[in-house]
Protein backbone atom coordinates (compact mmCIF):
# COMPACT_ATOMS: atom_id res chain seq x y z
CA UNK A 1 0.00 0.00 0.00
CA UNK A 2 2.28 2.63 -1.60
CA UNK A 3 -0.05 4.75 -3.12
CA UNK A 4 -0.34 8.50 -1.68
CA UNK A 5 -4.02 8.28 -0.61
CA UNK A 6 -3.45 4.87 1.49
CA UNK A 7 -0.11 6.53 3.06
CA UNK A 8 -2.96 9.41 3.98
CA UNK A 9 -5.06 7.55 5.29
CA UNK A 10 -2.77 5.48 8.04
CA UNK A 11 -1.33 8.74 8.40
CA UNK A 12 -4.64 9.99 9.60
CA UNK A 13 -5.07 6.94 11.63
CA UNK A 14 -1.77 7.38 13.15
CA UNK A 15 -2.78 11.44 13.84
CA UNK A 16 -6.15 9.83 15.99
CA UNK A 17 -4.10 7.73 18.12
CA UNK A 18 -1.56 10.70 18.80
CA UNK A 19 -4.52 13.21 19.33
CA UNK A 20 -6.36 10.72 21.42
CA UNK A 21 -2.93 10.13 23.51
CA UNK A 22 -3.44 6.40 23.12
CA UNK A 23 -0.03 5.49 23.24
CA UNK A 24 3.68 6.16 24.34
CA UNK A 25 6.73 5.08 22.68
CA UNK A 26 9.20 3.32 25.18
CA UNK A 27 11.87 0.57 25.34
CA UNK A 28 11.20 -2.32 25.15
CA UNK A 29 10.75 -3.68 28.91
CA UNK A 30 11.75 -7.07 29.93
CA UNK A 31 9.54 -10.43 29.67
CA UNK A 32 6.38 -8.94 28.38
CA UNK A 33 4.54 -10.14 25.72
CA UNK A 34 4.22 -7.83 22.39
CA UNK A 35 1.06 -8.12 20.62
CA UNK A 36 1.57 -7.33 17.28
CA UNK A 37 -0.37 -4.55 14.96
CA UNK A 38 -1.69 -4.97 11.49
CA UNK A 39 -3.34 -2.66 9.23
CA UNK A 40 -6.73 -3.22 7.65
CA UNK A 41 -7.52 -1.42 4.62
CA UNK A 42 -11.13 -0.57 2.91
CA UNK A 43 -12.41 1.57 -0.37
CA UNK A 44 -15.37 3.70 0.89
CA UNK A 45 -17.74 3.72 -1.96
CA UNK A 46 -20.51 6.37 -2.62
CA UNK A 47 -24.22 5.10 -3.61
CA UNK A 48 -23.20 4.28 -7.42
CA UNK A 49 -20.14 2.18 -6.26
CA UNK A 50 -17.61 4.83 -7.39
CA UNK A 51 -14.73 5.14 -4.83
CA UNK A 52 -14.83 7.90 -2.47
CA UNK A 53 -11.58 7.83 -0.08
CA UNK A 54 -9.33 5.18 1.08
CA UNK A 55 -9.62 4.14 4.70
CA UNK A 56 -7.31 2.67 6.98
CA UNK A 57 -7.63 1.25 10.51
CA UNK A 58 -4.64 -0.42 12.95
CA UNK A 59 -5.89 -3.32 14.62
CA UNK A 60 -4.01 -5.20 17.27
CA UNK A 61 -3.66 -9.13 17.21
CA UNK A 62 -5.48 -9.68 20.05
CA UNK A 63 -6.46 -12.95 19.79
CA UNK A 64 -3.08 -13.37 21.30
CA UNK A 65 -3.91 -12.69 24.66
CA UNK A 66 -4.51 -15.05 27.51
CA UNK A 67 -7.26 -14.53 29.77
CA UNK A 68 -6.68 -13.66 33.53
CA UNK A 69 -2.67 -13.04 32.28
CA UNK A 70 -3.53 -10.00 29.97
CA UNK A 71 -7.46 -9.23 30.18
CA UNK A 72 -10.18 -10.70 33.04
CA UNK A 73 -13.18 -10.87 31.63
CA UNK A 74 -15.11 -10.46 28.08
CA UNK A 75 -17.40 -8.27 27.81
CA UNK A 76 -19.41 -6.73 25.08
CA UNK A 77 -22.07 -4.38 25.15
CA UNK A 78 -25.28 -5.03 23.49
CA UNK A 79 -28.68 -3.36 23.59
CA UNK A 80 -31.51 -6.28 24.79
CA UNK A 81 -34.00 -6.25 22.00
CA UNK A 82 -36.73 -5.29 24.70
CA UNK A 83 -35.52 -2.27 25.95
CA UNK A 84 -34.88 -1.47 22.09
CA UNK A 85 -38.98 -1.61 21.79
CA UNK A 86 -39.44 0.26 24.28
CA UNK A 87 -37.41 2.71 23.76
CA UNK A 88 -38.82 3.11 19.71
CA UNK A 89 -42.84 2.68 21.23
CA UNK A 90 -41.76 5.12 23.42
CA UNK A 91 -40.31 7.90 20.56
CA UNK A 92 -43.28 6.75 18.39
CA UNK A 93 -46.22 7.69 21.33
CA UNK A 94 -44.55 11.21 21.51
CA UNK A 95 -43.81 11.66 18.03
CA UNK A 96 -40.16 12.14 18.16
CA UNK A 97 -37.49 11.45 15.84
CA UNK A 98 -34.66 8.81 16.44
CA UNK A 99 -31.04 9.66 15.32
CA UNK A 100 -28.24 6.80 15.42
CA UNK A 101 -24.71 8.09 15.88
CA UNK A 102 -21.39 6.27 15.67
CA UNK A 103 -18.53 7.42 17.72
CA UNK A 104 -15.32 6.86 15.26
CA UNK A 105 -13.11 6.39 17.70
CA UNK A 106 -14.80 4.45 20.75
CA UNK A 107 -12.27 2.09 21.32
CA UNK A 108 -9.67 4.22 21.75
CA UNK A 109 -11.16 6.72 24.70
CA UNK A 110 -11.28 3.76 27.14
CA UNK A 111 -8.91 3.17 30.02
CA UNK A 112 -6.66 0.48 30.51
CA UNK A 113 -6.52 -1.74 33.60
CA UNK A 114 -3.12 -3.71 32.31
CA UNK A 115 -0.23 -2.69 31.24
CA UNK A 116 -0.49 -3.57 27.35
CA UNK A 117 2.82 -3.15 24.63
CA UNK A 118 2.64 -3.62 21.10
CA UNK A 119 5.49 -3.27 18.30
CA UNK A 120 5.52 -0.34 15.87
CA UNK A 121 3.09 -0.61 13.10
CA UNK A 122 4.44 -1.48 9.90
CA UNK A 123 5.19 1.27 7.21
CA UNK A 124 5.15 4.08 9.99
CA UNK A 125 8.25 2.86 12.33
CA UNK A 126 9.83 6.05 14.31
CA UNK A 127 13.04 6.63 12.53
CA UNK A 128 14.76 7.75 15.71
CA UNK A 129 14.10 4.74 18.00
CA UNK A 130 13.34 1.68 16.02
CA UNK A 131 13.32 -0.80 18.62
CA UNK A 132 11.36 0.67 20.94
CA UNK A 133 7.76 -0.10 21.07
CA UNK A 134 4.08 1.48 22.30
CA UNK A 135 2.96 1.30 25.78
CA UNK A 136 -1.08 1.32 25.62
CA UNK A 137 -2.54 4.03 27.42
CA UNK A 138 -5.92 3.79 26.14
CA UNK A 139 -8.03 0.77 24.47
CA UNK A 140 -7.41 -0.42 21.37
CA UNK A 141 -8.83 -1.91 18.06
CA UNK A 142 -8.91 -5.80 18.24
CA UNK A 143 -7.69 -6.37 22.39
CA UNK A 144 -9.74 -8.68 24.37
CA UNK A 145 -10.38 -6.14 26.90
CA UNK A 146 -11.54 -3.19 24.79
CA UNK A 147 -15.18 -3.37 24.73
CA UNK A 148 -15.22 -3.49 28.56
CA UNK A 149 -13.65 -0.31 28.60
Amino acid sequence: MTEPSWIDAMQEEIHEFERLQVWESVPCPDKVMLIKLRWIYKVKMDEFGRALKNKSRLVSQGFRQEEFIDFEELFTPVSRIEAIRIFVANAANKNMMIFQMDVKTKFLNGELKKEVYVFQPKGIVDQDNPLYVYKLKKAFYGLKQAPRT
